[in-house]
């Protein structure tokens, strides 16, 4: 019989260490919010592949849609015989994306290949090399993007100096007592010391943070951005990989604000557990890259535009942008309670917007030092009690939620039950 243990010394032996995984489980097959495991055990589903599965695991639509490709074709790649399923997904995608004017869509495969691209239109656009990003962001794990990722842990150790032009600004947090005020101190500083804003192609952020925390990027930040990218000519990349999709309860996360950024990066849950990313930006921007500057093999893969229609219909026609917002309600509302109850690990600042929704574990009740070991602890009594979760935050500390938008209402309640046990003191 194949086990959990054997499959982690297989894994072990075959693979490198470098790439490490939250559980010590393996899937063996996976419906809308339910995982079982290589020994048979069952588990709710609250990290969704790190925010891939808004839609669940192999929604019925999704696979039909995946099923009816293949019996079409697999690949031919874009740049050498296109095809309609990319066409028509650009053309929702741009009539969807809050895009000032119109639009332009480019499919790659990756969430950190969709960044890095973004970064390279809006260098060929502006024709200037500068790139300004956040302390806390997560933008991938390429060369660029790493460089661009504000954390060095476990991102950038080991892998020597980071790519030229690239500066990062306190991204504002209570948590670490940085306002706007200081962000924009701290980026006025930048642009008068660092690199003067004629040499800037981009500012990058993420709308809500992703394994920063899932701290929201405040409004008067992002008019402030606006403003600065419009007076200097600056493109303003909005990273919505992980936050894109109805997980905030809105189709992507800069629906919350009235400004609009120049270019949207977007990946994960795009596409409903198949590998596809993209940009959608402005026309006049997307459309300065000369012919054969921008593509890869993969990129736009047709099984990935078909799972990704389908995906689009499913938020539609089931309106999971208003159940983001409604399982988003009922998750906060049962975390508040346990926040006041002394039989529980000290929580802090639930926040979030839709179903993106976190809280953070403290040292002590009333305090405000983080306990990321306290984080890890929970995640591992959740998997115990038989529930997937994850951690993240610059210090670790923040237990972030990701179930499926699609999932039902008793296993969210279960989840929930199971996610208040795990933060149950021990005696």
């Amino acid at each position: 019989m194949t086990t959990n243990a054997k499959l982690l010394a297989r894994r072990t032996k075959a693979i490198p260490r470098g790439v490490s995984t939250a559980t010590p489980i393996f899937a063996a097959r996976a419906e809308n919010a339910r995982l079982w495991d290589a020994e048979g055990r069952e588990y709710i589903d609250f990290a969704g592949g790190i925010a891939v599965l808004n839609t669940g695991h192999r929604h019925p639509k999704v696979i039909a849609a995946v099923r009816a490709q293949l019996d079409c074709f697999t690949h031919t790649a874009f740049q050498v015989c296109a095809y309609e399923p990319y066409i028509e997904l650009a053309e929702k995608l741009n009539a969807r994306a809050p895009i000032a004017g119109e639009a332009r869509t480019i499919l790659f495969t990756t969430g950190a290949e969709a960044v890095e691209n973004a970064v390279k239109i809006a260098r060929a656009a502006t024709g200037r090399s500068g790139v300004i990003c956040f302390s806390g962001a997560f933008h991938g794990r390429t060369a660029l993007t790493m460089a661009m990722t504000g954390k060095v842990a476990p991102y950038k150790n080991q892998f020597g100096p980071s790519s030229a032009d690239v500066f990062h600004v306190p991204f504002p947090a209570s948590r670490y007592s940085v306002d706007v005020e200081t962000s924009l101190l701290v980026l006025d500083h930048v642009l008068r010391a660092d690199i003067g804003p004629d040499r800037v192609a981009a500012i990058v952020l993420e709308p809500v943070q992703g394994e920063g925390g899932f701290h929201q990027a405040p409004l008067e930040l992002m008019r402030a951005l606006r403003k600065l990218c419009d007076t200097y000519g600056i493109v303003l990349i909005a990273d919505e990989v992980q936050s894109g999709f109805a997980r905030t309860g809105k189709l992507f996360a800069m629906e919350h604000y009235d400004v609009h950024a120049d270019l949207i990066t977007m990946a994960k849950s795009l596409a409903g557990g198949f590998p596809l990313s993209g940009v959608v930006g402005r026309a006049d921007i997307m459309d300065r890259v000369d012919p054969g500057g921008l593509g890869g093999t993969y990129g736009g893969s047709p099984i990935g535009c078909a799972a990704a229609l389908a995906v689009l219909d499913v938020i539609e026609t089931e309106d999971l942008c208003a159940r983001a917002e409604a399982l988003g309600a009922r998750a906060k509302a049962r975390l508040k309670e346990i926040q006041t109850r002394n039989d529980m690990a000290p929580i802090d600042d639930i926040r979030g917007l839709g179903s993106m929704i976190a809280f953070d574990l403290i040292t002590e009740r009333g305090g405000a030092a983080p306990d990321g070991a306290a984080a890890k602890r929970t995640t591992v009594r959740a998997l115990e009690e038989g529930l997937i979760l994850l951690s993240c935050g610059v210090s670790g500390e923040t237990i972030r939620l990701l179930y499926p938008l699609t999932i039902e209402d008793d296993l969210f309640d279960q989840g929930l039950l199971r996610l208040e046990t795990a933060l149950k003191l021990q005696a």
